[in-house]
C-alpha cells in the first residue's frame, strides 16, 4: 500500500510541476510579446517606480 501512495504522490507532484512549467512558459511568452509591442510603439515606457525606463535615450539616438 505504501507503494501505491508513493506512486500517487509522484504523479500528483509531476502533474503539478508540469502545470507550473506550462504556466511559467506562457507567462514568459506573454511578457516578451508585451515588451516587443512597447519597443515597437516607440512610446516611452514606465517601469514599476513610475520613472521613465533607462536606455530609451540611447535607443532614440539622443
Amino acid at each position: 500500500m505504501a507503494d501505491e501512495n508513493d506512486k500517487t504522490t509522484r504523479q500528483t507532484k509531476g502533474s503539478r510541476d508540469d502545470r507550473l512549467k506550462s504556466a511559467l512558459r506562457e507567462n514568459l511568452k506573454r511578457r516578451k510579446a508585451q515588451a516587443r509591442e512597447r519597443a515597437a510603439s516607440g512610446d516611452p515606457s514606465q517601469n514599476d517606480q513610475g520613472s521613465p525606463s533607462e536606455g530609451t535615450a540611447e535607443k532614440a539616438g539622443i
